[in-house]
């Protein structure tokens, strides 16, 4: 007498039970997802703002004003941190909603930190210019469009870094809703070669001149200076000391 389960035909791939499936199958995991919907996003605290990053013949220099606001019409901080470091010779900043920014710079810091355990040696800043941008692209990080400015053995470095992930390399750039103004002054006063004292400069009288028109930047400056030693990071509420 043959045994009932002889009787079944074998079933396919499709109809294979999780039971028997082989553990060295490859498998397609999902990506985590944000609860906000994107008609609340109104709601959410945003940096509005105005964000400036150059190259320098030493290193690199980012500058961010001090506001946040709430769909730039309220001010909901006015001491805000919009640059962070994220390597032992890089620092990015941030701009768009805050929760997001704060979610992705984590999440950069863990992988650098990670990068560094394994292999014993600090990633580059291509490497980790490309992995912000597949973090954009793949991740639940709402309206974020960061700066990302390093150094290391090739140089100094600054990129932009959009929202759907796309990665641009440039001697300078700017994000953030001031973005218009300041490039005015940048395309006026940048130059090859600049030092890091004239380039601190040029980046204040950028967001100095965001800071006039754009209701979503404002309150003060953090400046970023990184060189091969590191990075300072300093704020300033007055521009007079700077420009």
């Amino acid at each position: 007498m043959r045994h009932p389960d002889t009787d079944r035909t074998p079933p396919g791939p499709e109809g294979l039970d999780d039971a028997v499936r082989n553990p060295y199958d490859p498998s397609v995991g999902s990506l985590p997802t944000s609860p906000v919907a994107e008609e609340e996003l109104e709601n959410v605290t945003k940096t509005g703002t105005t964000t400036v990053g150059l190259t320098t013949a030493d290193g690199v220099v980012l500058a961010t004003d001090m506001r946040a606001s709430l769909g730039g019409r309220f001010v909901a901080n006015k001491n805000v941190q919009k640059v962070e470091q994220v390597h032992p010779t890089a620092a990015m900043t941030i701009a768009g909603s805050v929760g997001g920014a704060q979610s992705f710079l984590r999440s950069i810091r863990a992988e650098v930190n990670l990068y560094e355990a394994r292999r014993g040696e600090d990633m580059s800043i291509p490497a980790l210019a490309t992995l912000s941008g597949n973090f954009m692209r793949g991740g639940p990080f709402f309206i974020v469009n960061p700066i990302l400015g390093g150094v290391d053995d090739d140089g100094s470095h600054v990129y932009s870094i959009d929202p759907a992930g796309g990665v641009m390399d440039d001697d300078y750039t700017v994000t953030g809703s001031g973005m218009q103004l300041a490039y005015g002054t940048l395309e006026r006063e940048y130059e090859d070669g600049l030092s890091t004292a004239e380039a601190r400069t040029v980046a204040a009288r950028a967001i100095d001149s965001a800071m006039e028109r754009d209701t979503a930047s404002g309150d003060g400056i953090f400046l970023a200076e990184i060189d091969a030693e590191g990075v300072d990071i300093q704020g300033h509420k007055e521009f007079a000391e700077l420009l």
